[in-house]
């Protein structure tokens, strides 16, 4: 592996978007769990969620704060490291990229709204309401930043001529075959992470023998959220799976080891792959490729076999998709567990292995958002705009990239190191315990 300016640039613009996108995922989801505790403590008079919802959003201002940061270093790092993309496809997702901002603003204002407006209203429903378009903020970023890179996956919506965009349909860009998909994936998914997060911080306060009611609703709560979330995120995939067959086969024939067109391919599950491409120590789910692809075991799937090979993804895509997809039927699997006892009484669903396996789903998961993004953008090497531009063509031949790396690795150890403590701080010196009964002293005052 050579460190020249093409190389350095794919490690910085990697490094920036494996650390944003677990606050960005934080962002997406955090704001649907604090909607769902804040109405169900209203529903039901019950202080211990409306003191979820308040808790949940103290801390979600500490990675909404960093998520900018972050988000603005890749607003950034688009112009200094990719000029060549930009110069073709800028004015292209303009649009997308423009929305993006704009949601994250409309965002901002209603999420100081409603951070300053707690107890305000006679009418406890009226706060509520103000959850409704910081979700709709969260998950509008979270839209148009994800068609900029279904663009890159499936562009159109513009011709090429010269080197440059011409006849450009911003709306049909945006509108690509792989935003569906991707949206509704990503999407889903931040709100799985979100929930089993949450979850599993409960999950370790429970074991810790430091929770009460409060954290028992909260972890009930969680668990039937990521329950919902993690039946969503298997459609997704499955969706996701069909699509790729269909507009990316050389990346779903990578992630399968998959290097022959043929009928009734079998699902490959780990293994090892040595130098002449023969497969071992897999497991294999006779036809389910073919299924997975077309929901037919007759599907045709395209090998690898029918691209070139310097237009082929590099075959190691296949244990970040084998490890993302795992983790996502883990994480389907435990909250069901954990359901299942806490419905079947004879059952004790506090038990220490079960809570354990609650604790472990919480990095797990986002784990599997750092592999399915891996997954998606290694997958399409070595297009960064698929058909039209390699990834080769488009990195900046300037010097100093390495030194920019660097700062920017300093930057985000001091960013994520700043952001553990405050948030640590910020609930450790404020148990629920002992905030829920200074909340029920003023609530008695104010009577």
């Amino acid at each position: 592996m050579e460190l020249d300016s093409v190389m350095l640039s794919r490690m910085l613009t990697a490094t920036t978007l494996a650390f944003h996108i677990i606050f960005a995922t934080i962002g997406v989801g955090v704001p649907v769990m604090i909607a769902i505790a804040e109405f169900v403590g209203i529903k039901r008079n019950d202080p211990h969620y409306l003191l979820l919802a308040r808790r949940w959003a103290r801390g979600f201002t500490i990675t909404v704060a960093v998520g900018v940061v972050t988000g603005t270093a890749i607003g950034l790092q688009l112009s200094m490291l990719w000029p060549s993309f930009m110069q073709v496809a800028g004015q292209v997702i303009a649009l997308p990229l423009f929305l993006e901002t704009f949601a994250f603003f409309f965002e901002a204002i209603f999420l100081g709204i409603y951070l300053y407006t707690w107890d305000r209203f006679k009418n406890k429903w009226l706060h509520w309401i103000l959850t409704i378009p910081i979700m709709i903020g969260s998950s509008a970023s979270a839209l148009f930043i994800t068609t900029v890179n279904a663009f890159m996956n499936t562009p159109q919506g513009f011709d090429l001529q010269e080197g440059k965009a011409v006849n450009i349909d911003p709306i049909a860009a945006m509108l690509n075959p792989a935003t569906p998909t991707k949206v509704f994936h990503v999407v889903v998914t931040c709100y799985l992470t979100a929930a089993l997060i949450l979850a599993a911080i409960t999950a370790f306060h429970i074991l810790k023998k430091k929770g009460g009611q409060y954290h028992k609703k909260a972890l009930r709560l969680s668990m039937v959220s990521a329950l919902i979330f993690g039946i969503g995120t298997a459609i997704a995939g499955d969706l996701s799976a069909k699509f790729l067959a269909d507009y990316q086969p050389e990346k779903l024939a990578a992630a399968e080891w998959h290097f022959e067109t043929e009928r009734n391919a079998d699902l490959i599950l780990f293994g090892t792959l040595d130098e002449n491409n023969e497969i071992s120590n897999e497991i294999r789910l006779p036809g389910f490729l073919s299924f997975l692809a077309g929901s037919s075991f007759d599907t045709e799937v395209i090998g690898l076999d029918e691209f070139p090979e310097d237009e082929q993804p590099p075959l190691w895509v296949h244990y970040m998709f084998d490890l993302m997809v795992s983790i996502g039927m883990y994480s389907l699997f435990i909250s069901a567990l954990f359901i299942l006892f806490w419905l079947w009484k004879k059952r004790n669903e506090w038990n220490k292995p079960l809570l354990w396996g609650i604790v472990a789903s919480g990095p797990l998961s986002m784990l599997a958002i750092e592999f399915g993004w891996i997954f998606a953008e290694v997958g399409r090497q070595p297009w960064i705009l698929r058909g039209y531009m390699k990834v080769g063509e488009a990195a900046t031949k300037a010097d100093g990239v390495g030194l920019t790396f660097v700062l920017f690795v300093l930057l985000y150890i001091i960013l994520g190191t700043l952001s553990v403590i405050v948030l640590i701080k910020m609930f450790k010196n404020k148990p629920a315990e002992v905030e829920l009964e200074q909340r029920f002293q003023i609530d008695h005052f104010d009577k």
